[in-house]
Formats: C-alpha cells, structure tokens, sequence
C-alpha cells in the first residue's frame, strides 16, 4: 500500500492523503503524504484532517447499529414508532431499515432549500417529515446523498436526546480515542486541509426533467465542495456528508465492524447487530446514482458497479463524494481506509482508492 500511494502522490494523482488498515483490532498500516494543498504550502501531517464526505455515512451507520445492539432501535419498525411527525403524507409506512439503505422516497429536500438551510436541524429535519415520498418506499433505492444523516440523525436524537455528532463524540470518538467530527470545533480548524474541487459533473440538470428523482436530490440542495470550506458547514451536524477526520481515524472506529464489534477492547456493538448489515434491501438500478447498487442496512454490498468488493466474502463498504473509501472485510477481520484531499468525480469511490483495496487484499492473500 505504501507503493500505490507514494506513486499516487508523486503523480499528482493525490495531492495529501492517508490510508490505513485495521487487521484483526491492531493497526497495522497508518500512511500519510504529500501536501496540505495544491500550493504545497505545508506537508499532510499525522494529524491532518480533512471533509470525507459521504464516507461519514459508514460512522452514521455504525452509531444506529450501537443502538440496534442496545435494544433501543428496531430497523424493522416504522419510523414515526421513534419520530411521529415523519408519519406526515404517506410515510406512514416507512420503516427504520428504509432510512438506512437509501429506499425510503426521501432522497433529499423539497424546494425551496439551500445549503444554509439544512445547517439548521430542527427546521430541516421537520421539513423531511412534512414532505411525501419521491416514490413508493421499499421498491427501490435512490440514494439519500446529503440527508441520510438527518434521517437517521433525528431517530437517534428521538431515541438518546443526542444529535448523531454528539452520540458519535460521547459514543464512539471518546472512548475509543479516534479523531473524527461530525460537527467539528472551532478550536480543531487549524488542522483541516480543504478539499480541492473535482471537475463539474458531466451533467447538465437544467435539460433533465426536474421530476426525475435524481434531479430533484442532486438539486436539494445542490452544494459545491467549496461549501465545506466554510465555518457554517464544518461545525453543523451533516451525517452524510461533512464529517472531518483521516483513514487513522475512520480506520479505527469502522473495525467494531469487522473485528466483532469490538475496538481496542471495547466493545461497541455484538454480531447479531452486525449481521443485520448483510440483509439486502435493495438491488438495482439506483434511482439517484444511475447504475446497479446493492444496499445492505447501512453499507453498500458486492456488486458488479464495486469491482473492487469480492463477492465471496462478507465484506461491506461505501465511499465519499471525491474518490474516500472505507471497506470492512469480516471474513479476514479486516477494514481498510482512503482518504484525500484532491477530488476526483467519482460520487462514492474511483481508482485510487479501489488500487489501495486491492493492495490490502494482497497482503492478506485474499
């Protein structure tokens, strides 16, 4: 692994980043290079942090699994059992496992939105509830980019009186010692290395029906990356996709997945909630992404859009928005972690990660 980021760097493939692997609950790969910035303007420390993206979705999930264990959360039972209002026109019947594997009709926010307007949780998350499903829930998935974790995030704080970044902190970052934010402080911002934009998207959303379920999540609301390099957004409780941290840190906290539920001899979760992860709730055409995914609760699973993820195996993963990738192994007790700053197009994953996967595959011999 060492080899593939050093040449990824030395490309200009990568401008910082970091990699990590878990094996077994140790550490055993903890890489870190090249730069702050495209400027080269200081050096990506140890503890350089940066925006991951949709990779925080994968720490959202493992907060909601640690109540599944706990017997608070069913992900079989309606959403409005934890959170009534949700109940509002026609959601009735979407459950907690809806939420969590991208198949609940709400894949973003009715319009009017912007970006300011989802810093603000209590207006945001009732505007989820009052809203009616893009489609009928539980036949397909379209994938909740920006609003996962106020879905989830709300059914965690309806349950522990705790916003998910706050359940994160006091749950999981404490008392295993990892550092990742989902709502960073202010006294952390000198740490953080801004993402360097990915080209535009090869889409024009003003030709497109504005009905079309991709559209109307891509468009609600439609942030830049730049967005992430704002206090509003670094310091606001974004589950899906502004938690700050490295592979170190994601490494860590994800190997509860992979190693039993159990990090550095505290134990997060048990198997059974694990388990759960692997029931498949959806296996398609993606009504917002566009190409074939496979959800599990919480983790996308082996399909022919990941090549990357064997298909023989127990293994879960997703990525972020840029090109970051977190991938948990069960069957080698693995979890392997990418992240940069320098963004590629890719919505969850592209190369540089898949090439460092591969590279952890070969050392296990798997």
């Amino acid at each position: 692994m060492r080899g593939v980021l050093s040449a990824n760097i030395d490309s200009g493939a990568d401008v910082g980043a970091s990699a990590a692997v878990m094996l077994d609950g140790e550490l055993v790969v903890d890489l870190w290079g090249g730069w702050v910035d495209e400027a080269h303007s200081a050096p990506w420390q140890s503890d350089t942090i940066t925006n991951v993206w949709s990779s925080t979705k994968t720490q959202m999930a493992l907060c909601a699994l640690m109540l599944v264990d706990r017997g608070l959360l069913d992900v079989d039972a309606p959403v409005a059992t934890y959170w009534p209002e949700f109940a509002a026109n026609g959601k009735e019947g979407v459950l907690v496992r809806h939420l969590m594997s991208h198949t609940s009709g709400v894949s973003g926010w009715n319009q009017p939105i912007t970006v300011d307007d989802i810093y603000d949780w209590e207006a945001s998350t009732a505007k989820l509830a009052g809203q009616a499903p893009w489609w009928e829930p539980g036949t397909a998935s379209g994938y909740h980019a920006l609003n996962q974790g106020h879905l989830v995030g709300e059914v965690i704080r309806r349950i522990t009186g705790k916003k998910l970044g706050e359940f994160f902190r006091d749950e999981v970052a404490a008392p295993l010692g990892v550092d990742f934010h989902i709502g960073l402080p202010t006294s952390e911002f000198g740490r953080v290395s801004n993402v360097i934009p990915p080209p535009p998207l090869p889409i024009d959303f003003s030709q497109l029906d504005p009905d079309m379920v991709a559209v109307k999540t891509f468009t609600g609301p439609a942030p830049g990356a730049e967005a992430s390099w704002t206090p509003e957004w670094r310091q606001a409780d974004i589950g899906a996709a502004n938690g700050h941290g490295n592979a170190r840190s994601i490494a860590i906290a994800q190997s509860a997945i992979s190693n039993g539920g159990v990090v550095n001899g505290t134990s997060l979760l048990g198997q059974d909630a694990i388990d759960r992860i692997f029931e498949v709730q959806a296996d398609g055409v993606d009504l917002v992404l566009m190409v074939p995914v496979r959800f599990g609760i919480g983790y996308g699973l082996a399909n022919d859009t990941m090549p990357f993820i064997p298909k023989d195996r127990r293994v879960c993963a997703w990525g972020g928005w840029g090109g970051s990738v977190v991938l948990n192994d069960l069957d080698n007790r693995m979890t392997v972690t990418y992240v940069m700053n320098r963004m590629e197009g890719g919505l969850v994953g592209d190369e540089r990660g898949s090439a460092l996967v591969m590279a952890a595959f070969d050392a296990v011999g798997a």
